[in-house]
């Protein structure tokens, strides 16, 4: 359902009020418009209001990822949480959130444990055809790989002359 159009006046208003540092309900009530009105009127227009964003934290990423271990132990300490009486519709909102970031997490670190195990795979194997590469080099007489000198021989050369029979 759409609000009411805003005009020039509101707009202005919008921008003064934000200037003077009034917060997001603040400016809601004096406008008599919902913060959700407000806040995407002030986007739209490029008007900053103090302390209104779509999130409430920056999100800082860790310098290391936390383990399976840790992360069960995040998803226990919210089914522990839950089970307080008493809690808020937003904190069980907010404990279901932590559940189900928890799960998630675990499954992605699984594939990503996946995909590291096979790179090492893939590393190791790179490694081991170096090695081999560097056994089966040229032999500086002959120019060939032991490979080659030992497919060069072929089964008649290789084998004795049969004896004649005396007939």
């Amino acid at each position: 359902m759409r609000g009411k159009s805003w005009d020039r006046a509101e707009e202005k208003k919008l921008a003064e009020l934000a200037k003077k540092g009034l917060t997001l309900e603040v400016i809601a009530a004096q406008l008599g418009k919902t913060s959700g009105a407000v806040y995407e009127k002030a986007k739209r227009i490029g008007v900053v209001i103090k302390g209104a964003s779509s999130t409430t934290h920056e999100i800082k990423l860790p310098p290391e990822l936390p383990s399976v271990e840790e992360a069960l132990k995040i998803l226990a300490g919210a089914l522990n949480a839950s089970a307080q009486p008493g809690l808020s519709k937003v904190e069980v909102q907010r404990l279901q959130t932590v559940a189900v970031l928890a799960r998630t997490y675990e499954k992605l670190l699984a594939n990503y444990m996946d995909y590291r195990g096979i790179e090492n795979k893939l590393i190791d194997l790179a490694t081991k055809y170096e090695e081999l590469t560097k056994t089966y080099k040229k032999n500086p007489a002959t120019g060939r790989t032991p490979d080659q000198t030992m497919n060069s021989h072929t089964p008649e050369k290789d084998l004795p002359e049969p004896e004649k029979e005396d007939a």
